[in-house]
């Protein structure tokens, strides 16, 4: 099932003394902050607490924003480590073929063969393609189109071409 929420960056810290944080963007295209007007604040508890986006400046390495309600360094410094996340409406639109990190978790893995490895644990963004584990790094594989035979989020369904991940897939063992 997909989850309602995804994260989009990670509170670092309090930025200076008016109540901005530094957030470290988990999303490809930091510049989507500018037009992001509501997010939420992922509580320990795994609940979600909207709030309101009212400045946002970047850096080279993150994003400063301003969160309506956090006016003081004090109140900024209660949300270090915390997520900040969007609900699926407020998703950036992925092209064909392009999937959210949190829909590829937990999806089951095959080979055109029928042989089945487990689940997606984590994927890993190498720069040139990402990596999906497999069951906690028993199989490494490159997330690239000849090694992909099908990818269906909706079902929780990953088949990888029997020949290429032979040549391709990392496996543990």
């Amino acid at each position: 099932m997909k989850q309602q929420y995804l994260r989009v960056g990670q509170i670092v810290r309090a930025h200076g003394v008016r109540g901005d944080v530094k957030l470290i963007s988990l999303t490809d295209d930091p510049a989507r902050f500018r037009a992001l007007k509501t997010a939420y604040l992922e509580t320990t508890a795994g609940a979600y607490a909207p709030v309101a986006i009212t400045g946002v400046r970047f850096l080279p390495d993150a994003v400063l924003l301003h969160l309506d309600g956090y006016d003081t360094v004090e109140q900024a410094e209660t949300l270090k480590n915390v997520y900040l996340c969007v609900d699926r409406d407020n998703a950036v639109k992925l092209k064909k073929g392009s999937y959210f990190v949190a829909d590829l978790i937990g999806c089951e893995t095959f080979d055109t063969g029928g042989k089945a490895y487990g689940k997606v644990t984590d994927v890993l963004e190498t720069g040139a393609n990402d990596v999906y584990e497999i069951e906690h790094g028993k199989l490494l594989v490159p997330a690239l189109k000849r090694v992909l035979s099908e990818v269906d989020v909706e079902r929780g369904r990953i088949v990888f071409d029997a020949e290429v991940l032979g040549e391709v897939g990392c496996f543990a063992d």
